[in-house]
């Protein structure tokens, strides 16, 4: 029996894909977008609107007239990437060609770059085998770490804390910076809107799968939901049973951190009003009017401070204890500034 050597399954392909050169999505621009193979360039051999075109003739006219439109459209984009995309690689290159599920797509894509002489190799069960993967290791890859869990009230510098433990070489799984979110009401990134579902998870699967297993990784304490994302069981699991750090600062410190990182709604009122207005349920109207006014009154000193107080402290308390089992036991970390120094100090004492 032949065996094909342009077809590698996805065990085989996702167990090393540092050893292709490069990996190729000929999905269309829309599917690419939602999510993809980390490090993969988009090639697509169908656009977004040629897909429709092509799906229309043929409900509309026929199956034959619709693949002949389709076929000069794949012909005429795969001559374009072989004149930009591919033109400067040599004669040893290696990609990993994928498409929705490993058929028609991918398969004309891997077959001329063959014929030019490449070493091209086409995933079999394309992006669906990639996703079963994924979803796969993410049921299983996190109870083989020893995660440690950086808890804190809201502007103590949890992601600062991790930011600095990155550099002091510690191994770091930092969930908001994955969901582009930092992980309350008013977390949202103004000019950085949420991956998909998808791509988060792809994210993550990607992390660990960097990680070693014999090292810890440091985490911060989030909720199950960052933003809009939801974090996938097993690692949510993991988190809540590991051992806690509990990092301290002034809160005079706290609200120069915060007024920092959400300096954008300084200069957005209305906005702020309308995220102030979802708490109405929580703290009625005669808090939140409070709060209102003194954004109207640019104390923002008093704002974040009221905002810390009177809400984030006691729902981070109450989330805490009830999420976190081994968060009374948790190491305290106390800092008595939000010095970028004092962060890199106690960074380096955690990451040993």
């Amino acid at each position: 029996m032949s065996v094909d050597r342009t077809v590698a399954s996805a065990e085989e392909a996702l167990a090393d894909l540092a050893r292709f050169d490069s990996i190729v999505d000929v999905r269309s621009e829309t599917e690419f977008a939602e999510d993809h193979i980390p490090g993969a360039i988009n090639c697509p051999v169908l656009t977004d609107a040629e897909r429709a075109e092509v799906g229309t003739m043929d409900r509309q006219q026929s199956s034959f007239e619709a693949r002949r439109r389709g076929a000069a459209y794949v012909a005429r984009n795969i001559a374009k990437h072989l004149e930009q995309s591919f033109a400067d690689k040599p004669r040893s290159w290696k990609p990993l060609v994928y498409c929705w599920r490993g058929g028609n797509r991918s398969g004309a894509m891997t077959h001329i770059l063959g014929r030019v002489g490449w070493h091209a190799r086409q995933l079999e069960g394309g992006y669906r085998a990639f996703r079963r993967a994924v979803l796969a290791d993410l049921d299983h890859l996190p109870a083989r770490f020893t995660f440690r869990v950086v808890c804190g009230t809201t502007g103590s510098g949890k992601s600062r804390l991790l930011q600095h433990l990155a550099d002091a070489g510690a191994q770091v799984l930092d969930l908001e910076a994955l969901a582009h979110h930092r992980g309350s009401l008013l977390g949202g990134l103004p000019t950085l809107p949420q991956p998909s579902q998808r791509q988060f998870e792809t994210r993550l699967w990607h992390a660990l799968r960097g990680f070693n297993h014999a090292r810890q990784v440091f985490i911060e304490s989030e909720s199950r939901k960052v933003g809009e994302l939801r974090v996938p069981d097993q690692l949510l699991l993991s988190m809540r049973a590991a051992d806690c750090v509990r990092l301290e600062l002034p809160l005079e410190a706290r609200v120069r951190l915060l007024r920092d990182e959400y300096v954008h709604f300084e200069s957005d009122a209305a906005t702020l009003h309308e995220k102030l207005d979802c708490l109405v349920p929580l703290h009625g109207h005669e808090r939140v009017d409070a709060w209102k006014r003194l954004v109207d009154e640019g104390r923002w000193d008093a704002l974040v401070e009221r905002l810390l107080l009177d809400h984030y402290d006691p729902a981070y308390l109450r989330s805490i204890g009830r999420n976190f089992t081994r968060s009374p036991q948790a190491q305290p970390l106390v800092l008595e500034s939000d010095d970028p120094a004092a962060f890199r100090e106690a960074a380096r004492v955690l990451a040993g």
